[in-house]
């Protein structure tokens, strides 16, 4: 039960939120897919990770790059004022489900921190997100979290049924025909997914910090899915069971909201260590150390990119591409549903077309 000092807290949070959402939505083109749609920047350095560490002076390279080149802005500070303002309340979307063996660094978050302070951003406006607190936990995340800095969730745990609302907004949610096997689809809580309360009353913008990943029925978890199913309740229902898989609609109707489209204004793919293969938990076996990281503004034009880096990996091993995979031992699904990329590119989310993505890509010296 909330405290009164935490309601209040949370009156305020929202309170401000309201305030700013009407200055992120004065500013040109925030939002998804952004100021530059089908831009993607792809930062590489030789020695980002060593001996499965990553090495923060030349991870804070790699941000530096990738904001400047992507923004075009004369500096690391001027890259992010691009974005963000004093008095923006912002999340940082975290995506810590392979636990401590594929989950963005601590180098990572805290150089995203440096760069919201850099733009005025109050250290007690920053908030590190992700939807189940025993998973972010687990995975070691508060250990990385700067002083002032908060960190918030919207369930205690994962479950298979995923009903809870005590930390979602009853009143902003996606409804989709869409049931487990035995649900009776005139509840509403079985055909409607509610989008955190976080993100529906507290925040203004987002960053975007996933992963690059595999995901037995999405054929990939990066930039979009990290949102649909990080920010929303009832997502079992996507990917039930090996014959019920709906996630390439699930994933881009959920971005299609206006809570999404307004918030999102910032994707940053932690591809310094990816999985290429029985995702999307972390397999020791199918971890590769790709030693690059991907700025955008538009997620889908981020997704294609991964998704063909996932597939170039697996080609090396022997492996088919993501979107005529089968089930096995690792993967519950066959012909898992990549083409949510290619819808959410439909939905005007970002660019899906290749002729309008451009990569720019850079290797720094060790």
């Amino acid at each position: 039960m909330n405290t009164r000092r935490e309601l209040i807290r949370d009156s305020l949070l929202a309170a401000a939120a309201l305030r700013q959402t009407a200055s992120a939505q004065s500013r040109p083109g925030l939002g998804l897919p952004g100021p530059y749609p089908g831009r993607v920047v792809a930062v590489s350095h030789p020695a980002s990770v060593v001996s499965g560490a990553y090495q923060a002076q030349n991870v804070a390279e790699m941000m530096r790059k990738g904001m400047i080149e992507l923004t075009g802005a004369p500096g690391w500070a001027d890259a992010w004022k691009v974005f963000f303002e004093p008095g923006d309340v912002v999340a940082i979307k975290v995506c810590p489900v392979g636990g401590r063996l594929i989950c963005s660094d601590g180098s990572v978050l805290n150089r995203i921190v440096d760069g919201l302070k850099q733009a005025g951003v109050r250290p007690g406006d920053i908030i590190v997100y992700n939807r189940y607190r025993r998973e972010m936990f687990s995975a070691g995340i508060p250990k990385w979290v700067p002083e002032g800095v908060r960190l918030a969730w919207a369930s205690e745990v994962y479950d298979t049924i995923q009903h809870d609302i005590e930390g979602y907004d009853r009143d902003t949610f996606l409804e989709l025909a869409l049931a487990l096997p035995g649900q009776d689809i005139r509840e509403e809580q079985v055909r409607r997914s509610c989008v955190a309360k976080l993100l529906a009353r507290q925040v203004n913008k987002v960053v975007n910090l996933p992963a690059l990943k595999h995901h037995d029925a999405s054929g990939v978890t990066i930039a979009l899915k990290n949102l649909s199913h990080g920010f929303v309740n009832n997502v079992e229902r996507s990917h039930a069971t090996p014959t019920l898989n709906a996630t390439g609609t699930f994933i881009p109707a959920v971005l299609d909201l206006p809570v999404f489209r307004q918030k999102v204004v910032l994707n940053i793919v932690d591809g310094v260590r990816a999985s290429f293969e029985g995702g999307p938990g972390g397999r020791a076996q199918f971890i590769w150390e790709p030693k690059t990281m991907y700025f955008g503004t538009d997620p889908v034009a981020l997704d294609k990119t991964g998704w063909k880096a996932i597939d170039q990996k697996r080609a090396e091993m022997g492996l088919a591409p993501v979107a005529e995979s089968k089930a096995n031992k690792f993967n519950r699904f066959s012909f898992p549903q990549v083409e949510h990329i290619e819808l959410a590119g439909i939905l005007g989310l970002g660019e899906f077309d290749d002729r309008k993505i451009g990569v720019k890509r850079f290797d720094l010296k060790a």
